[in-house]
């Protein structure tokens, strides 16, 4: 490839990354969705009820969650929740991950 062709291609790779719509997050392997789908029974489990009914943490039951938006959620799955027991994730998960688990609560997609 030339290196003008080359210069053209990099130019619109950045330019689609610019315009590209925001909130469009990678999908996890499925090997990955299954560890995540763990990490909220689990983990999730342990404070807002294994049925995720609430416990010390709310309920993150599908109808509790659904007025809430997918980026909302996943910033409160890295962030946690200052002056409450929810502990941040960040480091341990990706933004991918919250976003998947976020749409994963919601109901909007399960494990492949």
């Amino acid at each position: 490839m030339s290196p003008s062709r080359y210069g053209l291609l990099v130019g619109g790779l950045a330019l689609f990354a610019l315009v590209a719509p925001p909130g469009r997050a990678a999908e996890p392997s499925p090997a990955r969705q299954a560890r995540l789908a763990e990490i909220v029974a689990e983990d999730c489990g342990a404070c807002h009820g294994m049925t995720r009914k609430g416990g010390l943490g709310p309920p993150l039951l599908t109808k509790n969650l659904a007025g809430y938006d997918d980026r909302t959620l996943a910033t409160v799955i890295l962030d946690g929740r200052p002056d409450t027991p929810m502990p941040p994730w960040r480091g341990l998960l990706s933004d991918d991950d919250a976003l998947w688990i976020a749409r994963y609560l919601k109901g909007e997609t399960d494990v492949r």
